[in-house]
């Protein structure tokens, strides 16, 4: 015997997979986690603290619990999960701002254009709103600040499982390309001492990076460098490391950063690349799916290992290895030919 369900009804289980993703967002949009910190309650509790209407709320939440996230006891009182607590906006690696931007409207416009991506090859993005989506999110102020936030909350979850994956110790200095506002950064330099580091992005960009790195005590083994990782990269460094960067381009444009690290480098220095790596064939993963949303976001996508290996050959670098970490994620490592 077997409790299996038939094809059909767990092909409509995948289908509704976008309901659940919403009514998470919906928690996430209105901070329910936060709101059953210090205990379970009910679904009208929790709508009169946020002025929204009960039932519909009851209505998500019991869906939500359906599948892990949060729990309903035989009372109607809602309580945290395992699954719920990343939800938190204080949780260590907290995926709340994430959970609220994979379900924003222009989200849910993108997606809808993802036979215009199949078609054209191009980002349906582009097509919506009549511009890149780098462009739309530094024009638009709500989005960008949503898109940052969720980028900060995922960088914070990630940037832990890559400093528990690979070993620093050995390294002088690390140069962190698009390194953004410096999360991982100094998350490293916080736990390595002796290491110093320097983060190179735009201009604008790092100039909001003051005040992460004080935050976290290490701005004065940091140096911050505006640039362009596609016209030079800061040389100096032992160990140069890109987080979520070379899946946002296509080949050429990664040759070309690629190749600029490798002119950096000195004899012995590293490259580690952070990203996901799909595997073949038909295993499960996340990054296949991510792989969809570079499809209609930005020029770039998700690569496996073969491809990884291929964009470092062209670029005159040589992967040593590929480390996995705990969580979607794998660190890439190559040094010069």
């Amino acid at each position: 015997m077997t409790n299996e369900l038939p094809p059909p009804a767990q092909l409509l289980q995948i289908l509704f997979g976008f309901a659940a993703s919403r009514a998470i967002g919906v928690t996430a949009e209105l901070r329910i986690a936060d709101l059953l910190k210090e205990g379970p309650k009910t679904a009208e509790e929790l709508a009169q603290e946020r002025g929204v209407h009960a039932r519909s709320l009851y209505r998500v939440m019991r869906a939500c619990a359906s599948i892990g996230v949060f729990s309903e006891d035989c009372n109607k009182k809602f309580s945290l999960t395992p699954l719920a607590e990343p939800l938190l906006s204080d949780a260590p690696g907290s995926l709340r701002a994430f959970a609220e931007m994979i379900n924003c409207d222009w989200q849910f416009q993108t997606w809808a254009e993802l036979p215009y991506s199949v078609r054209t090859g191009k980002p349906s993005f582009e097509k919506v709103f009549g511009m890149s989506s780098f462009d739309y999110f530094w024009s638009n102020e709500k989005a960008g600040k949503v898109f940052n936030d969720a980028m900060t909350s995922n960088s914070s979850f990630s940037s832990v499982a890559v400093l528990n994956a690979y070993d620093f110790s050995s390294f002088t200095k690390l140069i962190d390309i698009g390194g953004g506002h410096g999360f991982l950064l100094a998350t490293i330099l916080g736990k390595h001492e002796k290491l110093k580091g320097l983060l190179y992005d735009m201009p604008a960009i790092v100039a909001e990076a003051e005040k992460l790195l004080q935050q976290h005590g290490v701005r004065d083994r940091c140096e911050i460098e505006g640039g362009n990782f596609f016209e030079t990269v800061p040389a100096g460094g032992d160990a140069y490391i890109m987080k979520h960067i070379i899946h946002d381009w296509d080949d050429e444009q990664c040759i070309t950063i690629l190749q600029n690290c490798c002119n950096a480098m000195a004899e012995g220095s590293k490259v580690l690349v952070v990203e996901m790596v799909v595997p073949e064939g038909n295993e499960p993963s996340l990054s296949k799916f991510l792989d969809l949303q570079m499809l209609q976001f930005l020029p770039g996508c998700e690569r496996t290992e073969k491809e990884y290996i291929a964009l470092f050959d062209k670029a005159g670098l040589k992967v040593t290895r590929i480390i996995p970490t705990m969580s979607p994620f794998s660190i890439i490592e190559g040094v010069r030919k």
